[in-house]
């Protein structure tokens, strides 16, 4: 009988656990293909929304460059809002979200007629449980 109740409760804390880390990939799911439908229509004012205020691009050797540069959250709206960046209908996969407590990372292909853009994208939960980008790390396949 106190077997039973361990294999019960194990079992509950597992579904329970599985369930909330289900829930908690769909809420991420939800704020990347917010994230990617903003910068396809040139959205500065739902990306301002979406993006953490210490949100950075990270681009590491980017364009013959030898080494990293990195946009603010300033300077990468002022680049969506003028349409130098962004507006580009782009098929979004999702290849694989990870977990870890309040912050996840998602590796992501954005897939338009301008570029293919592989990305690694650094989310954190804020305390009202929204989930923010903080970080985009891309490379132009």
């Amino acid at each position: 009988m106190k077997k039973l109740r361990i294999l019960t409760l194990l079992f509950t804390v597992l579904t329970f656990g599985c369930k909330a880390q289900t829930t908690e990939k769909m809420a991420v799911t939800e704020a990347v293909n917010a994230y990617s439908n903003a910068g396809d229509t040139n959205n500065a004012a739902a990306l301002d929304n979406l993006l953490d205020s210490n949100y950075r691009v990270v681009m590491n050797r980017l364009f013959g460059s030898k080494g990293v540069s990195i946009v603010s959250k300033t300077d990468y709206l002022k680049n969506i809002k003028s349409k130098e960046w962004g507006g580009d209908s782009r098929k979004l996969t999702i290849e694989n979200i990870v977990m870890n407590g309040p912050t996840a990372s998602a590796k992501v292909t954005f897939k338009g007629k301008k570029a293919t853009i592989v990305s690694i994208l650094i989310l954190i939960k804020e305390e009202t449980g929204k989930w923010k980008l903080i970080n985009d790390t891309p490379v132009f396949k």
